[in-house]
């Protein structure tokens, strides 16, 4: 087999350390890693390396790390290397100059299956919209951003008690085969490159913020429960309760119905229970995180508050 393609792989999270190992245990030649600078982090704010970095530098791959992605130095280095074909997951916005730069191009790992779920957070909004299916699609980076043409497909579905979490860590291993698929498939020169469709109903993706991840509580139970679901573990929704901020994890749709309560009206036993009144019905919040506090069960979180 011909594993000559000599391949630039840009990464950053996690969710790109199994594709890159997926790649070196298949014997592609992956001559550099792009990934962020190192960042401060910790209660000490240890300058600490990426994933990614971690795991290249374990493997004696060069690591660029370039705060600027024109940067003139960066962007001879990067060349200096010859690649074929660069490799993306979980990374930044290329500018052209960089995605262009290989003789075969530049593809993309994304977490959904495109044409929806474009954009930054699309594992998150697959389940916080109730789907049932969700995946990965490899494809070649164009101007528009999770545009260009797709090369493969796969699906994973997404099962009632899934999270976020739970599927990220699904799709990252998914994602590691599809993309030394990918790779093989451009090795031997016989791989697809298939418009997306083009459609006025695309679900979007966008960047999740500290505003548009606060539970509504005028919505429906499972609108809410799917919400808690496609927002846990990171960047989790919030809700204020008696004026003070908790994260939620989990929640529970219950049939009880202590009283009759105002939308957003909580209520505890101060035992075991917390339950929030929502559109039509209440929820009980099952795992929670007070302000200054670590992540507890509502029972845990009871032993030492009132509510």
């Amino acid at each position: 087999m011909n594993n000559s393609l000599r391949i630039v792989f840009m990464g950053t999270p996690d969710f790109a350390v199994a594709t890159l190992q997926r790649l070196l245990g298949g014997g592609c030649t992956v001559v550099a890693v792009v990934t962020a600078p190192d960042r401060p982090s910790g209660r000490g704010l240890q300058l600490t390396p990426s994933a990614v970095k971690k795991a290249a530098e374990a493997a004696n791959i060069p690591v660029l790390q370039p705060e600027k992605l024109r940067d003139p130095a960066f962007l001879e280095q990067l060349a200096s290397y010859n690649a074929d074909l660069q490799v993306v997951v979980a990374f930044r916005m290329l500018p052209e100059v960089v995605w262009a730069m290989p003789t075969i191009g530049t593809f993309n790992l994304h977490g959904s299956l495109l044409p929806h779920y474009r954009g930054a957070a699309p594992i998150n909004w697959a389940i916080i919209n109730g789907e049932t299916q969700t995946g990965v699609t490899t494809f070649f980076i164009e101007k528009e951003i999770d545009t260009g043409q797709m090369i493969f497909q796969d699906y994973e579905p997404i099962y009632p008690d899934d999270t976020a979490g739970t599927v990220h860590d699904r799709l990252m291993e998914r994602g590691a085969d599809l993309v030394l698929k990918t790779v093989r498939a451009i090795e031997a020169g016989d791989y697809p490159r298939t418009p997306q469709p083009t459609a006025d109903d695309l679900k979007p993706a966008p960047k999740l913020s500290r505003e548009t991840t606060e539970i509504n509580w005028n919505q429906p139970v499972l609108t809410i429960r799917n919400f808690v679901r496609g927002l846990s573990p990171y960047p989790t929704a919030w809700t204020m309760i008696n004026g003070k901020f908790f994260k939620v994890y989990q929640v529970t749709v219950t049939n009880e119905s202590p009283f009759a309560a105002e939308i957003g009206e909580a209520y505890s036993d101060n035992k075991k229970i917390i339950m929030v009144r929502a559109a039509d019905g209440w929820l009980s919040l099952d795992l929670i995180q007070a302000e200054g506090k670590r992540r507890m069960t509502a029972e845990e979180f009871l032993r030492g508050n009132r509510i």
